[in-house]
């Protein structure tokens, strides 16, 4: 195979990036302009694969804004994803092409936000995909979902999950993958998966004994209990003349970043040595055309695992919320995989087209098509689905709880203007000393000027395990705390990263060396509002929220956001400060644009 993704990419720079930027984002494209103009991709191939991923229940079009920090060392310096802002654009050479630059990086963001508008929009996607597939021929086409689409709003929180299965069955998905589907209740996610059209893969989550040998309800649903396996590990699916074949990989570290406690009866892991034994049992036993591993890894996983395991032709990935313009080449002993990731919510897809010849790949095309909504009309029956949906919590949702001059957001390796607005709640609504917010990734952004709405807030906090607390814990603990997330972000080894970034801290400044051993990359902890160190035996009052352990006291963190803004009314640069580290090593980094 050739490296046609480069070729690909200068459609993309041709022409989406030729599609007018409007100076009022009011104005819709698609009044003037064909939708062909802008996503007609060219012929090529036999075979067409769509991937989206990471939506977090984003049924309706958002502001999302690119990293900033997104740090890469080790064999991943200065390699995608791990190129941010300026540099990202050098890299790829989009500067001055406005739609490109809007779409793959922070540069500029609030200026083009409001020239553009919103991206993403299931009712979009729908018309996208339809095209995509009537263009190329449905029966050559599949759509894959790489998980994290049933969590992350207030109405997939409300409906668990259901109202995103149905999304999923209106958009047509054919193969699906999980992560944050399995923080519902165990038979909740088997619920949904029934409900499910596609089919639901991972070869790498498996029925615990004991639960197969007391046959517990979970445990009787298994899908091969010789095996072990709780879900299909693969599947085969005729496109066209072809035959190809599509492996799940769920996140293997879903236990140890969720709770257990919901999913009681099930393991997780990467599964390597399986995965390779997966790989050979599918091109001996059912001699495919090409191999497609469906993964939520992260990108940094699914190289590593691109190294280690042979006879994967893709890894089309997710997690990591990756928006990669290519499909980055992996050697291994064996040729050469390649790895691709579509972002996160509904701001991308992937089209991958292969030619597929004589029962081998060819030749094949990649692209990541950017979801600009104002260049898309909705389809019709998703919009109708959406309101339907929506109907019975509009007027909750709809809420105006403040306003804000800052932008907000929350993407990053540190701490985001959203990540602060929590941890700032957390610590005047529980009279805490310092805040701690998980190092989510999923969430949408905010534009100066506008009303913050409980929906807006729900993108940031809706979740199955949302209970707040607030307890004593020592200095020398909360500096374990943070030398274990720094650990899981910055390890050297892809396969001890869990995804996420470093924890969000209120009330405290400190120091990190990200290359520095583990235990020693966080020096210099102090109280923000005296300056003084953190005393390694003194006990400090801190409040959190999301225990992976046993729930925690307190009410769900919405609720103390919401006093909170509800008491300043108005966030801008007097009340908003956010605590961001003093970051050693990474002058020259091109994973933070200074």
């Amino acid at each position: 195979m050739s490296k046609l993704s480069r070729r690909e990419f200068v459609y993309m720079m041709s022409v989406l990036g030729a599609a007018p930027v409007f100076a009022n984002s009011h104005t819709r494209a698609v009044e003037t302009n064909k939708l062909e103009d802008y996503y007609k991709l060219k012929s090529f191939g036999n075979a067409r694969l769509m991937h989206m991923t990471d939506s977090h229940a984003q049924l309706l079009p958002v502001y999302f804004r690119e990293p900033s920090v997104n740090l890469g060392f080790h064999g991943n310096f200065g390699k995608p994803p791990h190129i941010v802002g300026d540099k990202l654009l050098d890299y790829y050479g989009l500067k001055g092409n406005k739609r490109l630059e809007y779409a793959y990086s922070c540069v500029d963001f609030e200026k083009h936000a409001k020239a553009m508008g919103k991206v993403g929009g299931f009712a979009q996607i729908k018309t996208v995909v339809d095209y995509l597939r009537n263009n190329f021929g449905d029966d050559k086409t599949l759509l894959l979902d790489g998980g994290d689409t049933w969590q992350g709003s207030a109405t997939a929180l409300y409906t668990r999950g259901k109202d995103m299965v149905g999304a999923m069955n209106k958009l047509g998905v054919d193969v699906a993958v999980g992560h944050w589907e399995f923080t519902y209740k165990a038979e909740e996610v088997l619920e949904n998966v029934k409900m499910l059209d596609a089919e639901f893969l991972a070869q790498n989550v498996m029925v615990k004994e004991d639960a197969l040998m007391e046959e517990t309800a979970v445990a009787q649903q298994a899908y091969d209990e010789d095996t072990g396996h709780a879900f299909k590990p693969y599947t085969i699916k005729k496109m066209g003349n072809a035959r190809v074949a599509i492996i799940g990989q769920a996140f293997p570290y879903t236990t140890i970043a969720n709770p257990q406690r919901f999913i009681p009866d099930w393991t997780f892991s990467i599964n390597d040595e399986g995965m390779q034994e997966m790989v050979d049992l599918v091109r001996e036993e059912e001699k495919p055309d090409a191999v497609i591993v469906l993964s939520h890894n992260g990108f940094d996983v699914d190289q590593k695992m691109a190294e280690v395991v042979t006879g994967i032709d893709f890894i089309m990935g997710g997690h990591t919320h990756d928006g990669v313009p290519e499909a980055v080449p992996v050697k291994n002993s064996n040729g050469t995989t390649y790895v691709c990731n579509a972002g996160s919510n509904g701001k991308f897809l992937n089209v991958l087209d292969l030619d597929i010849q004589n029962g081998k790949i060819k030749d094949f095309k990649f692209t990541l098509l950017p979801i600009f909504s104002d260049l898309i009309p909705e389809e019709k029956g998703m919009k109708k689905y959406i309101e339907e949906v929506r109907a019975p919590f509009k007027k909750e949702l709809t809420r105006t709880i403040a306003t804000t001059e800052n932008t907000l957001f929350r993407r990053g390796n540190f701490n985001g203007s959203w990540d602060q607005i929590i941890c700032d709640a957390l610590i005047d609504v529980k009279g805490a000393d310092i805040s701690l917010s998980p190092g989510f990734r999923w969430g949408t952004s905010v534009m100066p000027g506008q009303d913050i709405t409980f929906d807006d807030l729900m993108t940031q906090t809706a979740m199955t395990y949302p209970e707040t607390y607030a307890r004593d814990i020592s200095g020398k603990d909360i500096k374990a705390i943070l030398e274990d997330v720094a650990d899981n972000l910055f390890n050297a080894d892809p396969f001890y990263q869990q995804g996420g970034d470093m924890v969000r801290t209120g009330g405290i400044s400190y120091r990190i060396n990200p290359m520095a051993k583990m235990g020693e990359r966080i020096t210099d902890m102090r109280l923000t509002k005296n300056g003084k160190p953190l005393q390694a035996s003194k006990k400090y009052k801190v409040a959190g929220w999301s225990t992976v352990g046993s729930k925690s006291p307190g009410e769900p963190v919405w609720e103390t956001v919401e006093t909170y803004l509800t008491n300043i009314k108005h966030i801008n640069n007097a009340n908003l400060k956010i605590d961001s580290p003093d970051i050693i090593g990474v002058k020259g980094n091109p994973g933070i644009e200074i």
